[in-house]
């Protein structure tokens, strides 16, 4: 049974538990919501056409036993820099502190490839030891091969050997998505 926990504006607001989170980030319009909803096998995450529309840190509970979360975007939304910058402190807070976290899934657009700010964060990951797996979303899409030559496990320390492909739509690599975090 998978439940909708709650959106919390702060860290401090999350709930403690003793289940471990798997927890969704990525530039906007990365297709976030859409996976995890796939993953989850029904409508849970809010999706929607406008980039930026998860502001919140979105919590699922699953079977009372594993959390996911649902982490705002980063880069292309059209928000202030002000809550830009609020949502970075909040999004390295939460990866700094929350020690149910088991791992990150930062999720990349397969049809743009990384960007900075995907290298920034895994960068941040890699200093402050925290798991991470990179996944490619929108498989289905026309995909720039050559921009995942860009990341090379051995050279980030925190990242998971493998890059998953994955597609929503598709249903590519929801079952491997599943593995990873435990889910049947």
């Amino acid at each position: 049974m998978i439940k909708f926990v709650g959106s919390f504006e702060s860290v401090s607001a999350l709930p403690r538990t003793a289940f471990p989170e798997y927890a969704f980030v990525g530039r906007s319009n990365v297709g976030k919501s859409s996976l995890i909803n796939a993953i989850l096998g029904g409508t849970y995450a809010r999706t929607s056409n406008t980039p930026g529309r998860t502001q919140s840190l979105n919590l699922f509970n699953v079977d009372d036993r594993i959390m996911i979360v649902d982490l705002p975007g980063y880069g292309y939304a059209r928000v202030s820099k002000t809550d830009a910058i609020r949502w970075l402190h909040r999004l390295e807070e939460y990866l700094t502190t929350r020690r149910q976290l088991r791992r990150l899934f930062i999720l990349i657009d397969s049809r743009i490839g990384p960007r900075d700010s995907d290298l920034d964060l895994m960068d941040f990951c890699d200093a402050h030891a925290i798991a991470y797996q990179v996944v490619y979303t929108k498989r289905d899409k026309r995909v720039r091969e050559q921009d995942q030559c860009m990341i090379d496990p051995r050279v980030h320390g925190a990242m998971a050997d493998d890059i998953i492909d994955t597609s929503a739509e598709k249903k590519i690599g929801i079952d491997k998505m599943r593995a990873a975090i435990g889910i049947k």
